[in-house]
């Protein structure tokens, strides 16, 4: 792959880019940057996890004019999705002093209104609350100069086909449009044909999803029981190098606090950190200073790390790739890994999805117990024991046990010195910041069951007519996290 500093892209813009880590571009923005700098209207066609975002974010941050206001908008099916480009447009647009700001339902609209009226440069946003925006006059489309659709697929599946088609009818139709799907279905063609001008076509093939050296399995787990399940299987399987991957920057540091007060050598890698302190973290894991590295996806991807023993997905990635990305981290070089998940209950549906694409079923495992625990660290202190006495010279040490078994009984000598040299499970009490689990995906009127609203939290009807029924109701989750590292692709969504 090539350089974005071998694009027409500006100083200012390819300085925020180098700041967040990033040298080498992936396949959609080698092809689709270059086009979209000219003007071109740009279908690209690829998976999550190619790096679309910065596909659509830098051509886009570079025609802003500072002094403008909004002239751009991004339409994205989830709340967490338009919030996730927001944050990540942010960072681009740094060194020119460029502002996104996110629009979702869930938050409370007056909110989002004080932040419209700073005059953000760009906004992302989910269709239902776009339009409620639109409809008050607190987004204004006058100076839009360029119209994002990512995921496009995604939002016919969830119902939003009327609310796009609304939205671009209101752009000015001198602007340019880029849109983004993994699949192209009529009613996306047709948006294309009627709301493009004379769009270039990139594709991007899906990457490999093949994992056979990686030994997979997955736990049902319930979100207040996964710590005590992820700090019991690393005492149980005591592993060189672990990476428990969690879902947001929150997420991460929370894990990593709670592991250290647990008594692991942990520590967090994610988007909010400066690339010295990654670097630093990243080289004290390498050298074995760090037991367990937290990470989220996007600071964890392009990492070359070697000797990692055990992958823990302590939140389920929302798609596939992600997470053959995450359990690459390990079984490398000719060596078996183990990669394990905590899937909350109704989340089934998602390991169900990576287990089609994986084309490997994962063998469940059961919450083990204090017990279990501890008795895998009893075993990784016989390990050592065996070891000292097969290798070791032990003469001068034998003076001291024949004192001792003058007085003790041998088994209660080494039982003692097991006791002694055991790390019993420490169950300090840890509590983590609720995470609701992966947004149901089934498609059709009710998305979720008994609620009948989709990821966006609009209600739907069976003739996806919505109009404005309930567009403030929808319901907020925690963001998605972003982060970078050093020469290597720029792979956030």
């Amino acid at each position: 792959m090539g350089k974005f500093s071998d694009l027409a892209i500006s100083q200012t813009t390819l300085k925020s880019i180098q700041n967040m880590g990033f040298e080498e571009t992936t396949a959609i923005q080698e092809q689709a940057i270059p086009l979209a700098l000219e003007g071109t209207d740009v279908i690209g066609q690829a998976q999550t996890g190619t790096g679309k975002t910065a596909a659509f974010g830098i051509p886009l941050v570079e025609k802003i004019e500072k002094n403008n206001g909004l002239q751009g908008i991004i339409i994205a099916p989830t709340r967490e999705l338009a919030i996730q480009v927001a944050e990540e447009l942010n960072k681009i647009g740094r060194s020119n002093g460029l502002q996104t700001v996110p629009v979702y339902g869930g938050q409370d609209i007056r909110q989002q209104i004080r932040s419209l009226k700073k005059r953000p440069h760009i906004v992302a946003g989910t269709p239902g609350r776009l339009l409620d925006h639109i409809r008050r006059k607190t987004i204004r489309l006058d100076q839009i100069q360029t119209a994002v659709l990512d995921e496009a697929d995604e939002m016919l599946n969830m119902g939003f086909i009327e609310d796009i088609e609304a939205i671009l009818k209101e752009m000015p139709e001198q602007r340019q449009t880029l849109l983004f799907s993994a699949t192209m279905p009529a009613p996306i063609q047709r948006i294309a044909e009627t709301f493009m001008k004379e769009p270039k076509v990139v594709k991007v093939k899906s990457k490999e999803m093949t994992v056979p050296s990686i030994e997979q399995f997955y736990m049902k787990v319930k979100e207040k029981d996964k710590f005590d399940a992820l700090t019991r299987m690393l005492d149980i399987h005591a592993p060189e190098l672990a990476i428990v991957f969690g879902r947001t920057k929150r997420r991460v540091d929370e894990l990593s606090e709670g592991l250290k007060l647990r008594g692991y050598s942990a520590e967090g890698i994610h988007g909010d950190l400066t690339q010295s302190k990654r670097m630093a973290v990243l080289r004290r894991f390498k050298n074995g200073q760090i037991d367990v590295l937290v990470a989220t996806d996007v600071a964890a991807r392009g990492l070359d790390i070697s000797g990692v023993t055990h992958v823990y997905n302590f939140d389920l990635p929302q798609d596939p790739e992600s997470y053959v990305h995450r359990i690459g981290r390990t079984g490398r070089a000719g060596k078996t890994g183990i990669a394990i998940s905590f899937v909350e209950p109704r989340e089934m549906e998602y390991l169900g999805m990576i287990e089609q694409k994986t084309k490997r079923k994962m063998e469940r495992q059961h919450m083990p117990t204090f017990t279990d625990a501890l008795k895998g660290q009893q075993s990784v202190i016989t390990e050592q024991l065996i070891d000292s006495i097969e290798s070791g010279d032990l003469s001068i040490y034998e003076p001291i046990v024949e004192e001792l078994l003058e007085t003790y009984d041998a088994n209660e000598i080494i039982a003692a010195a097991l006791k002694s040299l055991t790390k019993e499970p420490d169950q300090t009490p840890v509590k983590l910041t609720f995470e609701g689990p992966l947004p149901s995906r089934k498609r059709g009127g009710n998305r979720s069951r008994g609620r009948g609203r989709g990821r966006d939290g609009n209600k739907r009807s069976g003739n996806n007519n919505r109009g404005n029924q309930n567009r403030n109701n929808e319901r907020s989750q925690q963001k998605r996290s972003g982060g970078g590292n050093r020469k290597r692709r720029y792979s956030n969504n």
